[in-house]
């Protein structure tokens, strides 16, 4: 096992994996930007080491100023937490050339499931139903033709990335060219990539993820399915496991399936196999996400298994020691994303300092939060400054839980969005399970007499 870690993140996943290797003993190192010196993570660390100032190009993606961190340091592990270089296969290779364990997956996996053109193909020959759509298509005459074949709308997408960046919807051919031409532009300006290919986009469909675990020694393990249908312009709001829509046969099917690609390819520690499923309950492969999801919290509720444990022993050599007949769902969990948003400004991100913060209480109920109080929010990351996490024996329970948790939450010094997610939560269709991943443009602004 490790003796020593280093946490390539920031916020509230920084102190989750820290919370992690202190329980298992294992002594941490953060690293952190000027704008993040107050920072939760850097005080709880073991150690910590400026890595550059805010902007993230210049500290959080800083790939040298890290791994020469975890040299000085002598950390024997990297843990890249979500985004920033979690899916950076350079930086994974690089780890390796080092000397140093990245905790999760080969960066030639990475690299792979990175380029979504090259997954869509991996998936379909393992046997993944994929969305029906083309390869990578570089000349507009020839796209626009092959558009033209799929029928609209549909999508174009980045080879590269995520975050809903890069992706553009068609709804004729007429409009194709220019949304064409600035998905292509989109995405080279946020991946450094142009390439994109054609997606038809279906419409009304719920987005289903199966979270796995993959050891060396060729154990894989699907842990249930997270849905994560409530989005707002591709970025999830809220989260839910088990599934309300999933049949035990459709469920079966799924996880099996999953297991199946991940052993076909090799993967190794965990990893998240998206789909789409229609109205018909067919389902389709979206894209392999390699490393920790934001939403993993509600997958540990359910099975009671700690992910980012499991993905550090994986990274040491360690075997899983369960198999998929000992993982057992129980009761139902929903995660909430705070975002320091305001949705009456059309979501419009602000930034402050906390005067007063108070955290929900009880049982089965979790904050992972990078707030405390007198923290001063910095205006350069991501909106999300917490999660909140509840577990109950029924999803009608899971619900009435998470609305007392959200109204007895207070944040104050900036504006956020627990009253939007109270909104959804008391929603008859979520209430009911009856939505889709258009239920924020299409249902939300109703009357819900209709």
């Amino acid at each position: 096992m490790f003796t020593k870690i280093l946490i390539a993140n920031r916020g509230e996943i920084a102190l989750r994996i820290i919370r992690a290797c202190k329980e298992m003993g294992i002594a941490t190192v953060a690293v952190f930007s000027k704008a993040d010196e107050d920072s939760l993570h850097v005080s709880l660390a073991d150690e910590s080491i400026c890595i550059g100032p805010a902007p993230v190009v210049n500290s959080y993606l800083n790939i040298s100023a890290i791994l020469s961190a975890a040299v000085l340091t002598g950390a024997e592990a990297i843990h890249p937490g979500y985004g920033l270089l979690s899916e950076n296969p350079k930086f994974a290779r690089l780890c390796a050339q080092c000397g140093i364990a990245f905790i999760g997956p080969t960066w030639e996996i990475i690299q792979k499931m990175g380029d979504k053109d090259q997954a869509r193909s991996t998936m379909s020959a393992a046997g993944v139903p994929i969305v029906p759509g083309t390869d990578i298509v570089d000349d507009p005459v020839e796209a626009q033709k092959k558009a033209d074949e799929i029928g609209y709308p549909l999508l174009v997408k980045a080879r590269s990335g995520g975050g809903g960046k890069g992706i553009r919807l068609v709804e004729n051919s007429a409009a194709f060219l220019n949304e064409f031409q600035l998905a292509r532009q989109e995405a080279e300006n946020a991946f450094g990539d142009g390439g994109v290919y054609l997606e038809k986009f279906l419409t009304h469909v719920k987005h289903i993820e199966i979270q796995l675990l993959c050891d060396q020694h060729k154990n894989v393990v699907a842990l249930g399915e997270r849905e994560c249908s409530i989005q707002r312009k591709n970025q999830k709001l809220l989260e839910e496991s088990p599934s309300p829509s999933l049949t035990p046969e459709i469920r079966e099917t799924m996880m099996a399936i999953s297991r199946k690609a991940a052993l076909a390819i090799g993967y190794e520690n965990a990893g998240t196999i998206e789909f789409l499923m229609d109205e018909q309950k067919h389902f389709y492969f979206m894209e392999m996400n390699t490393r920790l999801q934001v939403e993993h919290p509600i997958t540990e509720m359910v099975t009671g298994i700690d992910i980012v444990k499991w993905q550090i022993r994986i990274a040491a050599g360690l075997p899983l020691t369960f198999g998929q007949e000992d993982v057992h769902i129980q009761g139902h969990a929903i995660e909430c994303r705070i975002n320091a948003e305001n949705p009456l400004l059309d979501f419009r991100p602000n930034c402050g300092t906390i005067s007063f913060l108070h955290v929900p209480g009880g049982p089965w109920v979790r904050f992972d939060t990078l707030l405390y109080q007198g923290y001063t929010i910095p205006p350069y990351y991501d909106s999300m400054v917490g999660k909140l996490i509840v577990h109950s024996k029924t999803r009608e329970l899971t619900i009435r839980k998470m609305k007392a948790a959200l109204c007895e939450l207070v944040i104050e010094g900036i504006d956020h969005t627990s009253q939007i997610l109270l909104d959804i939560l008391s929603h008859p269709l979520f209430v009911k399970g009856d939505y889709y991943t258009d239920f924020m443009e299409n249902e939300l602004g109703k009357p819900w007499s209709e």
